[in-house]
């Protein structure tokens, strides 16, 4: 029987996740821990991590890349900055947000800063079909500045 409901739940994850959600959310509400698919869930808690984590850093390599822009696409600037600089804005913005909802993250942002801005090189490099060798190969402030809406380069 045990075994019966584990598979029901395992292939309810698997072809309805949705609805797997919801019935998992019943079950833990009524407190019935018994009948709770914990190995999916235990990864789906652990899968939201790594979400949050990969949006931090797809937003610190879109920020990265239109600081460089801002600062290195001498050709396009007067035509572009207030837009860039808005995205850039925009950016931070939306770092700060998720990093007041999750301090801790912060320091994943710090290990993995110096990736996040070769991968943005690459970005405004790809951007503005300048030399990949036109940015400077470490980051043009730290971390700090770069987050602080009150900087440009």
């Amino acid at each position: 029987m045990v075994a019966q409901l584990i598979k029901n739940q395992t292939n309810l994850y698997d072809t309805d996740y949705n609805l797997w959600i919801l019935e998992t959310v019943k079950k833990l509400e009524n407190k019935d821990f018994n009948s709770v698919d914990w190995d999916n869930l235990i990864e789906e808690v652990l899968d939201l991590s790594k979400r949050d984590k990969r949006k931090l850093e797809s937003l610190l390599i879109k920020l990265i890349e239109h600081l460089l822009i801002l600062g290195y696409w001498q050709s396009e600037k007067e035509r572009n900055k207030g837009h860039w600089e808005r995205e850039i804005l925009n950016f931070q913005q939306q770092i700060i947000r998720e990093l007041e909802d999750s301090p801790s993250l912060k320091n994943h942002l710090k290990n993995k800063f110096l990736d996040c801005y070769q991968k943005g090189c690459k970005l405004a490099s790809k951007h503005s079909q300048l030399p990949l060798n036109t940015f400077p190969e470490n980051p043009i402030a730290p971390l700090e500045q770069i987050l602080d809406e009150n900087w440009l380069p």
